[in-house]
């Protein structure tokens, strides 16, 4: 029996099956309290075997019952803005009861909790396919913290002795000490959603960008939730907190920004060159750089590649990660114009039957069979190896749809990213409850279901009613991903001095 009985007929039939889907099959409870949704809602797997129809067996549906922090930042902020904020404080404190507290990993969140009647069983990392640790779990606490704050004006919870321990905590393990002065955050393959080996180890993009939020979000949460009694540790964590988010926004602009006048640049500069004052910094040779970047960028289009590496830059187009740039302002707006124009550049590839695509190219052949390990999952246009996934559509919306105003520079250009924008919504619309609200898609246009894909996936579920709310409705709510700029909390934390 699926989650639902019969197919939606209307627009409003869908978003309502939607919502029922969200809140009477996704949301989990303890102790009596709605804490958080699973990933996907449990299915049965047919086997057609000799003509035989048989249901699944216990296990088949792995971690997918269990709650992910990741998954569930689109659940709570549907949450917020559907006037439920007592289900993300739960959420967010259960998460933060379960903080690690170990020597070794203090201050990180786990991947996933496990709930049942009596106990939450944490997973950071030592029951996941391949052992792999998330980061981002960590990272998005912190930003959903904020944006809770934020929205509901709750100061007081983040005020709490607990909610102050765990910001400290998790500066402790950001700030302390290491080997290199580079601002980035070092991470092994599969850290993050990318969360299969796809040759993203170092400095991937969106690791980058989460911390650059999480730095801000920690960093507001402290200020806002002491006031003016900042003890010495708060006081020097929140310096070494913004001067390296001042470091990590300048390093990203510097070395992760290209459009086609920066790629002609590399290809002329020179190499094996050593001392401080050198331009090709990383050693990065003309062959390394894809004669796909032409067309790709064009002459206007620009954005933040995946990953830089001693040798060879990553130029793949990572999705999430250049969208949460636009959204954290990370990026200046001259660079959001020029990659909200190269992403309708390529419509086609991003696009194409399904909403969006998570990176773009795919790794292929010898590149697939030694960067992914023969990986099935990841078989050129599978998966994270740039299959569609419609959980990223929802970010895309709130980066193009918030910076509008009337003396906005890309106010030019609305109409057509309006029109992007819509025919998105559309396609998701109108493909989603026919294809079970499906985890991802594959192919090169994204229109089969992606052969291991979930069925019921939630954040496929929530992507259309964030898109929805945001784009059909033109709620102001658009700004709910609001992050405190670096001035705002640079001044904020001068005035707490003066004062």
């Amino acid at each position: 029996m699926s989650p639902t009985a019969s197919l939606p007929s209307t627009s409003q039939d869908i978003l309502e099956a939607a919502r029922h889907l969200l809140y009477n099959k996704a949301l989990v409870y303890f102790q009596g309290k709605p804490i958080g949704t699973i990933a996907a809602l449990p299915q049965k797997v047919r086997n057609y075997s000799n003509g035989q129809v048989s249901v699944s067996i216990p296990g088949q549906d792995l971690n997918y019952t269990e709650v992910f922090i990741r998954d569930n930042v689109p659940s709570m902020l549907y949450f917020l803005v559907d006037d439920r904020p007592e289900i993300v404080r739960n959420f967010l404190d259960i998460c933060l009861s379960l903080q690690s507290q170990q020597p070794q990993t203090a201050g990180i969140f786990p991947t996933s909790f496990h709930v049942s009647a009596t106990k939450l069983t944490a997973d950071y990392g030592q029951r996941a396919i391949g052992r792999v640790v998330s980061v981002d779990a960590t990272l998005w606490w912190l930003i959903l913290a904020q944006v809770y704050c934020q929205w509901t004006q709750d100061w007081g919870w983040a005020a709490q002795e607990t909610v102050q321990q765990g910001l400290k905590q998790f500066l402790r393990l950001i700030l302390h000490p290491g080997f290199r002065e580079a601002p980035t955050l070092h991470v092994p393959d599969g850290a993050f959603m990318i969360d299969r080996p796809l040759d993203v180890w170092g400095a991937p993009l969106e690791i980058q960008v989460l911390l650059y939020g999480a730095l801000l979000s920690t960093t507001h949460l402290i200020l806002q939730g002491r006031g003016r009694e900042l003890q010495d540790e708060e006081h020097q964590q929140v310096e070494q907190s913004l001067d390296l988010a001042i470091r990590l926004r300048r390093y990203l602009l510097k070395h992760y920004w290209l459009n086609s006048r920066i790629v002609q640049i590399l290809r002329r500069r020179p190499t094996d060159l050593y001392g401080d004052q050198i331009v090709n910094e990383y050693n990065i040779r003309t062959e390394t750089i894809p004669h796909w970047l032409q067309t790709w960028l064009g002459d206007q289009g620009g954005y933040l590649i995946g990953n830089v590496r001693t040798g060879r830059l990553d130029f793949r187009f990572f999705t999430l990660g250049n969208c949460l740039a636009a959204i954290f302002d990370l990026l200046p707006r001259p660079q959001q114009k020029a990659l909200f124009h190269l992403i309708a550049r390529n419509r086609d590839e991003l696009f194409a039957e399904m909403p969006l695509r998570i990176c773009h190219p795919p790794l292929d052949d010898e590149d697939w069979r030694n960067k992914t390990g023969y990986d099935p999952k990841n078989k050129v246009w599978c998966y994270h190896n740039a299959g569609h996934w419609p959980c990223l559509f929802w970010f895309l919306v709130i980066a193009i749809l918030r910076q509008e105003s009337p003396t906005d520079e890309l106010v030019a250009d609305s109409y057509a990213y309006h029109r992007l924008l819509k025919d998105g919504y559309e396609t998701l619309l109108s493909r989603l409850p026919e294809q079970q609200w499906a985890e991802y898609f594959d192919g090169p246009t994204g229109v089969w279901i992606g052969q291991q894909a979930r069925a019921y996936q939630t954040w496929t579920i929530t992507s259309l009613l964030l898109s929805e709310h945001f784009l059909i409705r033109k709620s102001a709510d658009k700004q709910i991903m609001n992050l405190p700029s670096l001035g705002s909390l640079i001044r904020q934390k001068q005035e707490l001095q003066a004062g």
